[in-house]
């Protein structure tokens, strides 16, 4: 199996972290400048989805009882959709709608191409 969206270790420890501040959580990435290109975290179902967005995954993360869903807008990921992505966070602050601005953090989005044969298990040739 091969993930679309995976977590580094210190935006496992955050999103722990905001989890117990916030309860459950989710993802979305809509795209667009500024702010829009960053991945939003907010507390699950606050963001609401629909056929405009694509599932890429759920997250999950050790000691969180529900895994966090990511989504992202349909028209961004036809330019992400050929990599892999990593959630991770630095120091700085991001947007006043997601969940971490407060807390001094930003997440942000580290990719890599898929391989080949990872892009075949996928359907993406």
């Amino acid at each position: 199996m091969v993930d679309k969206v995976v977590l580094s270790d210190e935006a496992a420890a955050w999103l722990r972290r905001l989890t117990e501040m916030h309860g459950p959580l989710m993802f979305h990435q809509s795209g667009g400048c500024c702010d829009g290109s960053s991945p939003m975290c907010y507390p699950d179902g606050e963001f609401r989805t629909g056929s405009a967005d694509v599932h890429l995954g759920d997250l999950v993360v050790d000691g969180l009882d529900a895994p966090i869903a990511f989504w992202m807008s349909a028209n961004q990921y036809e330019y992400w959709k050929h990599t892999q992505l990593t959630v991770d966070v630095v120091k700085g602050r991001g947007s006043g709608f997601s969940v971490e601005a407060p807390e001094g953090i930003r997440f942000l989005i580290r990719s890599r191409l898929f391989t080949d044969q990872e892009s075949a298990t996928l359907g993406l040739l």
